[in-house]
């Protein structure tokens, strides 16, 4: 249940006291397979900045009961500023940054911002750099492009291709992009499909399409996290994405 996330999110906090890339992603995968895409997700009413799911520890209930609600043919389009019934790409985001890096009732203005923003407001509260040329993909970067959208980075794999997690109609999903060579059956499609019918195979069922585009490769700007603000105990930067895969639901 939630309540359980909320209460293992805090309590390994107060152990640990340090935040991880591998928190970070095993937050991203709360929501995930159970929470629509809602255009305003995750938004405050006035859509200037994080609503209240975003500034709350652990996922709310109505994100599964509003999933449970559809079918196969879910249109977003019919639920625009449902800002409490799903996540929109930056909600999502938001969500999970402010998930690994805050504790309950801290005052925090969330970490919501237009998708085309998100990495560069990162940069500017000094979380890390912001890079316009990608040499290569690590676990846990953010990548924001003009066109509004925002991706969290799962793993790179060797042909060129990129496993993310990300919240892009219908929903909370991990994706994989085509490899370098524009080919869609890439080692990340492959390990997407898997993962989601392994680990959400009611959602799969519905929603089976695991692929993105080239654009994802091509059209983003990536932030990476210093590695003071967010550390790797893990060595998940030196871990294949199928390695990561496993840790991350084990």
């Amino acid at each position: 249940s939630s309540k359980d996330i909320k209460k293992e999110i805090i309590s390994s906090k107060e152990i640990k006291n340090e935040n991880t890339i591998y928190e970070l992603l095993k937050n991203a995968t709360i929501p995930l397979g159970h929470t629509m895409y809602v255009y305003g997700g995750g938004w405050n009413e006035q859509d200037t900045g994080a609503g209240i799911e975003a500034l709350t520890i652990g996922e709310s209930k109505n994100w599964e009961s509003f999933y449970l609600e559809q079918d196969e043919y879910y249109q977003y389009e019919n639920y625009n500023y449902q800002i409490h019934d799903g996540l929109d790409c930056s909600g999502y985001v938001g969500w999970v940054i402010y998930n690994t890096l805050c504790n309950e009732n801290q005052e925090n203005d969330g970490y919501v911002y237009k998708a085309e923003e998100m990495v560069y407001r990162l940069e500017e509260m000094g979380y890390g750099k912001t890079y316009t040329t990608i040499e290569s993909y690590s676990p846990g970067d953010i990548m924001s492009t003009d066109n509004g959208h925002v991706y969290i980075v799962i793993s790179g794999c060797e042909d060129g291709s990129v496993l993310l997690i990300h919240s892009s109609p219908p929903g909370v999903k991990i994706s994989g992009t085509v490899d370098r060579n524009g080919n869609p059956e890439s080692q990340a499609v492959r390990i997407a499909q898997e993962t989601m019918k392994k680990y959400r195979s009611d959602w799969y069922e519905k929603y089976p399409d695991c692929t993105v585009d080239s654009s994802y490769l091509t059209d983003y700007v990536q932030f990476k996290w210093n590695d003071s603000t967010l550390k790797d105990p893990q060595n998940l930067k030196e871990k294949e994405a199928q390695e990561i895969i496993n840790l991350l639901f084990s």
